[in-house]
């Protein structure tokens, strides 16, 4: 698109796999704004005058009316750092674990503003947005004029993980690019090159990595996120199988102590070991995806995994997520699903 000058006034890449839709949205943003020896040094610190990032954050108190900008340095620090991150690192770095990401209204207010003033460098301006599934909708129908006919010479980059939830009029005024996700061999190579392990560990991680550089880093990660998430899947199909109420109202405690993001994960984490499960029964070892303690645990859970109640507890789960993302209480959530599952096991 840039050799032969016909680039979209806004893109969208949808990287659902985290694949590299952030690291390619910098580095296309880096090919248009380049001029000189200047801009090359900007770029390689993500401060650049003319490149302009968007990205969800959280509100501290009620009256706040938060930007990105109040979080700019840590978003720098992150991009340098690794731009193969999820909201799971975002969050850390903002502090804010158990708090809900949001791009907010006053967000808009603020793209708009920047991009009324002329370009630093007299020439071109990119607007780099992460995650726009996350925008409110008040905020999205704000910006749609702007998307749509943005200044001269102005170009948006949005990066999704879920171009479905995207506001429909948002993607209407977007070029849809999707990133495939990476081979085995690609995320085995890089892996190699950057972290120094050996072929065998970065094989076997590549391949339940399901393409995504993002997940292969989590899991040479100490302490991260799946372990927890498994040690409480694992606690809860016991649990369950055992019919302990008192167990089960314990465990609803602790997953409500969370907080909300990390509460979605944990079940997306859950759907995906689920289904793993399921696929195990078929006894086709290349289409199970599991770590070795997930696949140890599997050898005696998967049997209870079948098809009369895959789809139930999967659709169970989505009834969970959908609570939490409308801020159901929690802990009556998980309470009510587990009860759910001591049913839905023996079917």
């Amino acid at each position: 698109m840039a050799a032969e000058n016909k680039i979209a006034h806004a893109i969208m890449l949808c990287d659902p796999s985290g694949a590299g839709g952030m690291p390619l949205a910098l580095a296309f943003a880096r090919l248009l704004l380049v001029k000189d020896e200047s801009d090359i040094a900007m770029l390689d610190k993500w401060a650049h005058p003319d490149l302009h990032f968007s990205f969800p954050i959280y509100k501290k108190k009620s009256t706040d009316h938060p930007i990105s900008d109040d979080y700019i340095t840590e978003w720098r620090d992150q991009l340098l750092r690794n731009p193969y991150f999820d909201t799971e690192d975002w969050l850390k770095d903002i502090k804010a674990e158990n708090q809900q990401m949001v791009i907010y209204v006053s967000e808009s207010d603020s793209l708009q503003q920047k991009l009324q003033l002329k370009a630093s460098r007299g020439g071109r301006r990119v607007v780099i947005m992460w995650l726009p599934e996350r925008m409110k909708a008040e905020a999205a129908n704000k910006l749609l004029k702007i998307i749509e006919e943005p200044p001269h010479e102005t170009y948006f980059l949005l990066v999704t993980q879920d171009a479905d939830n995207v506001l429909g009029t948002i993607q209407s005024r977007t070029q849809l690019l999707h990133v495939p996700a990476l081979s085995e061999t690609e995320i085995t190579d890089a892996l190699k090159a950057n972290e120094s392990i050996s072929q065998e560990t970065a094989a076997a991680i590549a391949h339940v990595s399901n393409g995504s550089y993002t997940n292969a880093i989590k899991h040479l990660e100490a302490g991260n996120e799946r372990q927890l998430f498994f040690d409480l899947f694992v606690q809860l199909m016991r649990i369950c199988y055992t019919r302990k109420i008192k167990d089960m109202r314990a465990w609803s405690e602790t997953v409500s102590n969370l907080g909300r993001e990390r509460q979605k994960r944990m079940l997306e984490y859950c759907q995906r070991l689920l289904r793993e499960n399921f696929i195990y029964n078929f006894q086709r070892q290349e289409m199970v995806y599991m770590m070795p303690d997930e696949a140890q645990f599997s050898t005696k859970f998967a049997c209870f995994i079948n098809e009369k109640n895959v789809i139930p507890i999967m659709e169970e789960m989505e009834r969970c997520q959908n609570d939490i993302e409308h801020n159901v209480n929690a802990r009556m959530v998980f309470f009510d699903f587990s009860l759910k599952m001591t049913m839905l096991l023996l079917q």
